[in-house]
């Protein structure tokens, strides 16, 4: 089959600026396998940072942007930014996201909001920008971040607003997966389960690791790599017939 994914391709991760999440070790992955990436994070001097530094290592062209992704205009002119100094942007990462472990009963409007505002309507915001792009090549692959938690009511972490935020991200994910469909566009999930990174509310000890590990069926919890492993799948070209699929990476947390 003939490719029709151009030879230089540009991934855009939101999300990818801080030294232990899933992001930047996303960010790192892709790029050591081809792929310029732009890096959208709340902080521009460490986005820029980040960009800098994949460019050296892996030998691509990166772009760091400062952006909140609750802040519709600031991530359009930060993709603007990236667009304009990259190659064609064929795939999306949405992984900026914040925890919230605040009970139902203790949660104030301000925090509900500010988690849905980041973890939902963020989403919202840079998929719509660069769907427009990828409609207009009639290509691309957006991939967002959803949790087990959204499966499972919580059960980890964060609670309530967290949980429902992540659960918006199916949604949103399989309603746009339709839509975009006819452009040649694919939009699927990854649902992570207990990842060692400092969002489950800061670095994990062994006794704390092999706890949350004793709910699934592996033993133990799972690394950055395993979901930069997923995302690699599901933004290369062979997964073009994958659409509006939600891909659990929890170790066997959650089982349909």
């Amino acid at each position: 089959m003939t490719s029709r994914y151009p030879q230089a391709r540009t991934v855009v991760l939101t999300g990818a600026a801080s030294p232990r999440g899933i992001g930047q070790a996303t960010a790192n992955y892709l790029a050591e396998r081809g792929w310029n990436v732009g890096v959208i994070d709340l902080d521009d001097a460490e986005s820029k940072a980040v960009a800098q530094n994949i460019a050296e290592t892996f030998g691509v062209q990166a772009v760091g942007v400062g952006a909140d992704v609750s802040d519709e205009a600031a991530v359009c002119a930060a993709f603007d930014v990236i667009e304009s100094q990259l190659p064609q942007v064929v795939a999306l990462v949405n992984l900026a996201g914040i925890s919230s472990p605040d009970p139902y009963l203790e949660v104030t409007s301000d925090e509900w909001n500010r988690v849905i505002n980041i973890n939902l309507t963020g989403v919202h915001h840079v998929t719509r920008r660069a769907a427009q792009t990828m409609v207009k090549h009639e290509l691309g692959r957006i991939v967002s971040l959803s949790s087990v938690s959204a499966q499972r009511g919580g059960g980890t972490y964060s609670k309530a607003a967290y949980s429902a935020a992540k659960a918006g991200v199916i949604g949103l994910t399989r309603a746009v997966a339709r839509e975009l469909g006819p452009f040649g566009v694919t939009v699927n999930a990854i649902a992570p389960g207990p990842i060692n990174t400092d969002i489950m509310g800061g670095p994990l000890t062994e006794e704390r690791k092999a706890r949350m590990a004793s709910d699934g069926v592996l033993n133990r919890i799972g690394e950055p790599i395993d979901v930069a492993a997923a995302v690699s799948y599901l933004i290369s070209e062979d997964a073009g017939f994958v659409t509006g699929h939600t891909l659990n990476v929890d170790g066997g947390l959650y089982m349909h």
